[in-house]
């Protein structure tokens, strides 16, 4: 077993609690790999990020300006929401490019075996965007997994009878694919979307 230097095991740990690393020996020696510059950048873009990026009042989204930049565009949709999970999903809607609206991050999703229930996410400010504004559409953007179902039939339940239409993202098989390989529940998922051609 290796015995690592008191620094290098405070390093391991420090890794640790990041998500989806673990205890990565071998992160950590690639770190001590670096030239110091390269090291004290890396150091030096984390303390940054830490400073200067926080969330927008409105939206609720990872942001250096409050409000975003997303909520600040004039030229998105402004009577259309999109609501997801966390900010890593509305950087990848926005990445693809496809929709041009307004975002709301509800900084979770539904979860009651790990104590999480509606008012520990954004939903109220969701309420309160809905009612301050002409919103049209409301976009459920939830992760398809059992959580991410679950906060997508509240929050349409929950809308509904404002008056506001509320969609769900569809689901379904990813471009080439094949509809062998395809599980029971992504093709019937993808017949339940199907669409005229």
């Amino acid at each position: 077993m290796f015995k690592s230097a008191g620094s290098v095991e405070r390093l391991v740990n420090q890794l640790a609690r990041l998500p989806g690393i673990g205890r990565n020996t071998r992160l950590a020696f690639h770190i001590l790999k670096l030239s110091k510059e390269e090291a004290f950048e890396l150091a030096d873009a984390i303390h940054e990020v830490k400073e200067k990026v926080g969330f927008c009042s409105v939206c609720n989204n990872i942001s250096e300006t409050d409000p975003c930049q997303t909520c600040s565009d004039p030229s998105r949709q402004q009577d259309i929401i999109c609501v997801v999970e966390d900010s890593s999903d509305a950087a990848a809607i926005d990445k693809a490019e496809g929709f041009k609206g307004l975002f709301h991050v509800l900084d979770g999703r539904l979860s009651p075996l790990d104590g999480i229930g509606p008012d520990d996410l954004k939903i109220k400010s969701l309420l309160e965007r809905i009612k301050n504004n002409n919103i049209s559409e409301i976009i459920i953007a939830t992760n398809p997994n059992v959580e991410g179902e679950a906060t997508a039939i509240y929050l349409s339940r929950l809308l509904k009878p404002m008056g506001v239409k509320v969609t769900r993202i569809a689901r379904g098989l990813p471009v080439g694919s094949d509809l062998e390989y395809a599980d029971a529940v992504t093709l019937t998922r993808a017949l339940e979307g199907r669409q005229d051609i």
